[in-house]
């Protein structure tokens, strides 16, 4: 019974998938396209395989393209937080060349976010450049003026 059924079955599959069908005209015995098995004239069948290799060309330099902006976005958002370089996204965005650009949105931020850094760094820097002493010594003055003004106002303190 097993071996009926396997008869039956494998001879079903071969047909439906054209495995049992050599010879057939199809596909050249290494597995290729030829003009005969498509239905087309010789030139044709040419221009059809020139336009799927340029198709395929232009599928790779999209893909090169579209890897070379996502690796010079990594690059971009680890200068932004000061993380570590990546040797493989470094070595992307050079073979790119400078074709690749930041798109405009992650350049704005970028740009905002220096300008914020300018602006705190300017602060830290008078902070820096404050004499503390002075500072002190006028924050201790002031408090004893005000104890003074607030003893003679008040009569419980």
């Amino acid at each position: 019974m097993a071996f009926f059924m396997n008869q039956m079955l494998s001879s079903k599959l071969k047909t439906f998938s054209g495995g049992g069908a050599e010879g057939d005209g199809g596909a050249a015995g290494n597995g290729k396209e030829t003009a005969e098995s498509t239905g087309m004239s010789r030139e044709e069948f040419d221009e059809y395989q020139r336009q799927l290799v340029e198709e395929r060309i232009e599928r790779d330099k999209d893909f090169a393209t579209k890897k070379a902006e996502r690796a010079n976005l990594r690059v971009a958002l680890r200068d932004k937080y000061r993380l570590p370089e990546s040797a493989p996204d470094t070595a992307t965005v050079q073979m790119a060349g400078e074709d690749i650009d930041l798109p405009e949105d992650l350049a704005k931020m970028v740009d905002e976010d220096e300008e914020e850094e300018e602006s705190n760094e300017s602060f830290l820097n008078q902070l820096q450049s404050m004499d503390l002493d002075a500072l002190k010594t006028k924050a201790q003055s002031t408090m004893t003026e005000m104890r003074q003004t607030a003893e003679e106002k008040c009569s419980i303190m």
